[in-house]
């Protein structure tokens, strides 16, 4: 016997018609008491999702008060005898059919008719004996109408179910599952974002990193840019995270797009997640770079996917990640960028807890992962809406500088865990051709600051 509990409106009779659905499908005979909704109703929700109740068993509470000649004033009035008629109905319905699967829904009809505390908890109680030894497996739906009852159904439950619903400030409300309790049995407990969708419910259990282990292979993986390769002592390492950093319009996402195209050449799968550019932008901006990230698309090699933060949850998105790893094989995954994963991420705290669980998961199955970040400002002082460089195996750093009249970039490598690099500032540049790394500029100084001065004779080391 398990509890579901939730507000009214987040998915509970969804998820009940679908468990008692999945039965019939199995040849189980299954039956769904209605306690506070009419059959039409029912019927209403299966046929909102698609779904055929052909094989499922319905039996609603106005059935048993026909069986047992009460009116509503009757059926209400009492504390004790209509409630215990009502339940030997029910009860004699399923002696009848014999199911595997019953939902009773919901359980403040029960509370309701019971009165106290003490009867609805003798009710629930006499439940629990009834299908002791019949094999069947039962769905208590509970509104949470009577929040200091709840507890009398939870001790005596076998597992308990809660589903949450809360608003956002902005875009779809967040739906969460919990497994408070799971008797006789392990569980992964926390919070499981899950969204009610045409065709029931789509559970994304949190991910956890360690079940993951693989085996993970040496090779760096190239950009296709000898001199930026060069800067990183020979390319990315897998199985790591680079955090591409700067102000907008630096050169970020085609420094990504760089790697997304050397390795789809290299036929390795791609997957490029895009938190504010459209695809049909990024196809345009790349192929006037000379990319052809058009061709990698068709050819299969890349998946670009359009992520709106609005309608998104954390952990489905993780969800979507892990399906490229583990049904494309993909071998880098591109975040572009990580200011709208923020947006999507109810507090930066988790935001970090989330993406440092995701990163570990890339990591064990051998993935490289790029992420971009905006930085605020031009020139001077940046800020970052927050600061994951150290969840980062290697850090680009890009900046804007002033020099002969012209606002110019500059590229520079400030950490890389996994080998040398170099600690050269040098220009970059962007243009049809690609992406181009200039030589070091050895002749100033103060070039991150966006105002450097000539230093006509640069000490050598």
């Amino acid at each position: 016997m398990y509890l579901v509990h939730g507000t009214p409106g987040v998915g509970k009779t969804t998820l009940a018609l679908q468990f008692l659905i999945e039965g019939a499908r199995q040849n189980e005979p299954v039956l769904y008491i209605s306690l506070s909704e009419t059959e039409d109703e029912i019927k209403q929700v299966a046929a909102s999702h698609g779904w055929s109740l052909d094989g499922v068993s319905l039996y609603e509470l106005t059935s048993a008060e026909q069986s047992l000649h009460l009116d509503d004033n009757t059926l209400y009035a009492t504390e004790d005898v209509e409630l215990r008629e009502t339940i030997s109905v029910l009860l004699a319905e399923v002696e009848r059919l014999r199911p595997t699967r019953v939902v009773f829904d919901s359980l403040s009809e029960i509370r309701l008719l019971s009165q106290t505390g003490s009867h609805y908890r003798r009710q629930i109680l006499g439940l629990k004996r009834f299908f002791s030894g019949r094999n069947c497996t039962v769905l208590l739906l509970d509104d949470r109408s009577g929040r200091d009852a709840d507890n009398q159904v939870e001790s005596l439950a076998h597992g308990v179910i809660s589903l949450e619903q809360a608003p956002k400030q902005y875009g779809t409300d967040r739906r969460r599952l919990r497994v408070v309790k799971l008797r006789g049995s392990t569980f992964r407990s926390g919070h499981h974002d899950f969204d009610v969708r045409e065709g029931g419910l789509v559970v994304f259990p949190r991910l956890v990193a360690a079940e993951h282990r693989s085996e993970v292979t040496a090779k760096p993986l190239p950009s296709g840019i000898d001199a930026l390769d060069k800067m990183l002592g020979g390319g990315l390492d897998r199985a790591t995270a680079t955090l591409i950093l700067g102000p907008a319009g630096t050169g970020k996402s085609a420094i990504a797009a760089q790697f997304v195209d050397a390795a789809a050449k290299r036929s390795e799968h791609v997957s490029l997640f895009l938190f504010e550019e459209r695809v049909g932008t990024l196809q345009k901006r790349t192929r006037q770079l000379g990319m052809a990230l058009e061709k990698s698309i068709a050819e299969g090699h890349l998946t670009v996917r359009q992520v709106d933060p609005a309608e998104l949850s954390p952990d489905e998105f993780t969800h979507l990640v892990r399906s490229d790893i583990e049904e494309k094989n993909a071998r880098l995954v591109v975040i572009d960028s990580i200011n709208g994963y923020f947006t999507a991420m109810p507090h930066e705290h988790y935001m970090t807890l989330q993406i440092h669980e995701l990163l570990a998961y890339l990591a064990e199955k051998g993935v490289a992962t790029i992420m971009t970040m905006a930085q605020s400002g031009i020139v001077g002082t940046m800020t970052s809406p927050i600061d994951i460089s150290y969840l980062s195996d290697t850090v680009l750093l890009l900046r804007y500088f002033e020099s002969a009249g012209r606002v110019r970039k500059a590229i520079s490598i400030l950490k890389k865990r996994s080998g040398s690099h170099e600690d050269t500032i040098r220009e970059l540049t962007l243009d049809g051709h690609g992406v181009h790394i200039g030589d070091a500029l050895r002749n100033m100084r103060g070039v991150l600051t966006g105002v450097p001065v000539l230093d006509p004779a640069p000490k050598e080391r």
